[in-house]
């Protein structure tokens, strides 16, 4: 191969190189050239040269050298008009110009936004702070109706501007399972019901942990023994049961070992002389709230939950004409079951033991039977301890006397609204059979069928196919989610808050029998929590003017939006 590359000097525009034959052979070396000759040339060694290419190579130097004198000569276009500007020297110079620098800073514009202000940790003393249900506050109201046990949050000018600090010596909790069974103590550095319950197996302290053996004050010998029970009355095991409610939970051992069954339960507790119940809950990884029957309705939606239970609870069920009870017959779904084992129940065998007369435990029991009846629930099991009832599907297979029928037109409006002491009404059915408010796939099926409130168009906008477009949107979103977070879907996140639920599409795309998601439904946004627990999931409604009534430090996610928002210890936000 012949490289060649001329360069003229006569030429300031067009600046050529070039290479004989013999610069490019001492650059690159002889054998990268080859230089065609047929078979008849010389001898393998012979150096001399073709005469053809000597001609060639005087050929191109003598025509670059005109190449070169043409252009100089000025009829070459580039130098042509590079000569026409050098003649033009009559330059003018404006008067005007200013030749001070203009870079100097200006001070930045005043912005409407507020300036950022570094929040700092609050004092050490405020580890368990829940600022709707401090102790002090509670004590100075009445005691009526456990209205001193609910919910008293303080005024704006009291409200803490600080991050809440975990508790000294902070571990990470044990993955799930192992989680159910054991806490680190200096996550919930309490002793109290270890000695108050002893007998009762609720919780035992060893080293630095505690142990939860599955034990309850109405089934010591274990949760797991006490649910096999109840599966031999409700159909447990078929899917058909998905939500739960334990009203006075201790520390939650019935909804711990139902999550294994794949059954949610939601537990509730007040914050009393039983310290750290609920907190010990959900440091086990169970739903959990502090909470109590009171003056003020649950904050569920009707026709919540297929199965609840209590469990000496130590709710005064015929008290204020039996509201409690009806209460929570307004948040059982039709065909849902409800299980009572403690007083009254059993009552020949330890009236002694609960220090109380015949008369007055058989006369609360036949109390409880009849209010059973007016709310259409059919007794189907007593044995021992336990008694358990099932609510009728609707009011055209109910038999009931007479009741005291709730006015109100919506019962799922219910933050903050006193409790009733009325029946709330059955949806209207059109024959006998029909389940009132519609029948339930079992789960997991439920997760993603079109949930009966959206099927009858009883949320405002919310259509089959606009469900099931959220249905797609979330899947794609959840993806997302664990592309970035790679633990998500893991045992590493236990429980998530999704703050503002909507439809329940991000707990439902993201379902594992590894975590659960509490689906919160803002009091400001519309009531979509009736369709989160027809697709089997849980959730409560909020306002968020306060932080909901959880132990912040057992949440180690928080979803907003499409924000999905890791809680990492030691320190926790609040307000």
């Amino acid at each position: 191969m012949l490289f060649f590359c001329i360069c003229s000097n006569y030429s300031a525009t067009a600046p050529f190189c070039y290479l004989t034959l013999h610069h490019y052979r001492e650059l690159f070396g002889a054998s990268q050239i080859k230089i065609m000759a047929s078979k008849k040339d010389l001898p393998p060694g012979n150096r001399s040269r073709s005469p053809v290419s000597i001609f060639v190579v005087l050929g191109l130097c003598c025509f670059f050298y005109l190449l070169g004198t043409w252009q100089k000569s000025g009829f070459g276009k580039g130098d042509r008009l590079a000569m026409e500007m050098t003649k033009l020297t009559d330059c003018y110079v404006a008067p005007t110009l200013d030749f001070e620098p203009h870079h100097i800073q200006e001070p930045p514009a005043e912005s409407s936004e507020p300036e950022a202000k570094m929040l700092m940790p609050c004092d050490i003393k405020y580890t368990d702070y829940t600022p709707c249900q401090e102790q002090d506050r509670a004590m100075s109201f009445p005691r009526e109706n456990m209205i001193y046990r609910e919910r008293h949050c303080p005024p704006a000018e009291e409200k803490l501007h600080c991050l809440i600090p975990a508790p000294k010596g902070w571990e990470t909790p044990f993955p799930w399972p192992k989680g159910r069974d054991y806490v680190h103590y200096a996550n919930v550095p309490y002793k109290h019901l270890t000695v108050e319950k002893a007998n009762q197996n609720w919780v035992q302290f060893q080293g630095n942990v505690f142990k939860f053996p599955g034990g309850g004050t109405m089934f010591p010998h274990g949760a797991d023994a006490y649910i096999d029970e109840l599966a031999t009355v409700i159909p447990i095991k078929n899917g058909s049961i998905r939500t739960a409610l334990d009203t006075g939970c201790g520390v939650a051992s019935w909804g711990a070992y139902l999550m294994k069954r794949n059954i949610l339960a939601m537990s509730f507790a007040p914050r009393d002389n039983h310290e750290a119940q609920v907190q010990f809950a959900l440091e086990r990884g169970v739903p959990a709230y502090i909470g109590v029957l009171g003056s003020i309705k649950l904050p569920f939606p009707s026709r919540s939950f297929d199965m609840a239970q209590c469990s000496r609870c130590l709710i005064p069920w015929t008290a204020n004409d039996g509201m409690y009870l009806m209460e929570v017959d307004r948040v059982l779904r039709p065909g849902g079951y409800w299980i009572l084992s403690g007083p009254p129940i059993n009552w020949k065998t330890y009236y002694q033991t609960w220090k109380r007369t015949k008369e007055d435990l058989k006369a609360e029991q036949t109390t409880i039977e009849k209010l059973a009846e007016s709310l259409c629930w059919e007794k189907k099991y007593e044995k021992g301890d336990l008694a358990i009832w099932r609510k009728r599907i609707n009011s055209e297979s109910c038999k009931r006397k007479s009741a005291n029928m709730c006015e109100t037109g919506d019962a799922d409006d219910v933050w903050y609204k006193k409790m009733e002491t009325c029946v709330t009404p059955f949806p209207g059915v059109e024959t006998a059979t029909e389940v009132a408010g519609g029948k339930l796939e079992k789960f997991p099926a439920r997760l993603f069928a079109v949930p009966p409130r959206i099927a009858n168009s009883m949320v405002p906008k919310v259509t089959v196919e606009s469900y099931e477009a959220d249905n797609k949107l979330w899947k794609k979103h959840v993806h997302a989610y664990k592309n970035i977070i790679r633990l998500l879907g893991t045992s590493r996140y236990r429980n998530i808050m999704d703050m503002n639920a909507d439809l329940g599409g991000f707990a439902a795309n993201l379902d594992s029998s590894k975590l659960w998601v509490m689906n919160v439904v803002p009091t400001i946004a519309q009531n979509t929590l009736g369709v989160v627990y027809e697709r089997g999931l849980i959730g409560m409604y909020h306002d968020w003017y306060f932080l909901i009534i959880l132990f912040a430090p057992c949440l180690p996610c928080i979803m907003s939006g499409t924000f999905l928002l890791s809680f990492l210890p030691p320190v926790y936000h609040l307000s």
